[in-house]
């Protein structure tokens, strides 16, 4: 397979897409496609999903189109965090054999461009690409060897998601539109690897605005019914700098 004239030979875009379900944060991954004739090559060697720059697109738009493809979303939160350009990133016996099926110029070196992506992940249905056969939901503790150096962009994604969790209120992108006070508290305990005060977290919550109270509570359970809460979209959207506690003089500092 040659190179299609509008891919850029040397700067590509991967995409960390980061999901949330029973508790546990996940990682979308591809299973490559494997040409015929490289037949020694295990066909369930996972990857980050990405592609080429085209020459026509800016990698904000290689990266959404490389997401769209594979989840058919748009308007998700998608973030660069990263450039990843070791000269051996390619140098793997693996990753060389399935160069040599689908790339021109399988020695060209390729600069990557990482961006972290957050879903709601039942509302992605996967639609594999021309260099994919299949997609799967991995649990971050069950990531196995990658393409590339896909490991490691996937740890600097979860590195940088760490980080923004606790400065900026974007875990809400992993949720459904209404969730109980446990349910978030769950995801940050997962994202942050550690427990948290459970008053803490829900004065301080409360307390920063970033959530809205519902007049909902759950429905058949045993134990007392939760109320449901929403993401206050508005209020972080239209407040100066992104921030949402503006009591906070214009932070978002959650976890000391």
């Amino acid at each position: 397979m040659s190179i299609s004239p509008s891919l850029n030979p040397h700067v590509s875009v991967d995409c960390v897409i980061f999901g949330f379900s029973n508790e546990t944060l996940r990682l979308l991954l591809i299973k490559r496609t494997v040409p015929n004739a490289l037949t020694e090559l295990d066909d369930s060697y996972y990857a980050l999903p990405g592609d080429l720059v085209r020459d026509n697109e800016n990698l904000d738009e290689a990266a959404a189109r490389v997401l769209k493809e594979l989840t058919g979303l748009t308007g998700i939160f998608l973030q660069q965090f990263q450039a990843f350009g070791d000269p051996l990133r390619i140098a793997k016996a693996k990753d060389r054999a399935w160069l040599q099926g689908v790339r021109q110029d399988p020695d060209a070196r390729v600069i990557t461009v990482a961006y972290m992506a957050l879903i709601e992940s039942s509302k992605v249905e996967i639609q594999p690409g021309s260099f994919s056969k299949g997609a799967v939901w991995l649990p971050i503790g069950e990531i196995p060897e990658l393409a590339f150096d896909h490991n490691e962009i996937s740890e600097g994604a979860l590195m940088a998601l760490r980080e923004k969790v606790q400065i900026q209120p974007i875990a809400f992108e992993l949720l459904r539109e209404k969730f109980t006070m446990s349910d978030l508290q769950a995801l940050y305990e997962t994202i942050l690897q550690r427990e948290l005060d459970k008053r803490n977290f829900r004065r301080k919550m409360l307390n920063s605005g970033v959530i809205a109270a519902l007049p909902e509570k759950q429905h058949g359970v045993s134990n007392k019914p939760a109320r449901y809460y929403v993401f206050n979209r508005n209020l972080f959207e239209n407040s100066p700098l992104g921030s949402v506690n503006l009591k906070m003089e214009g932070s978002f500092t959650l976890f000391n």
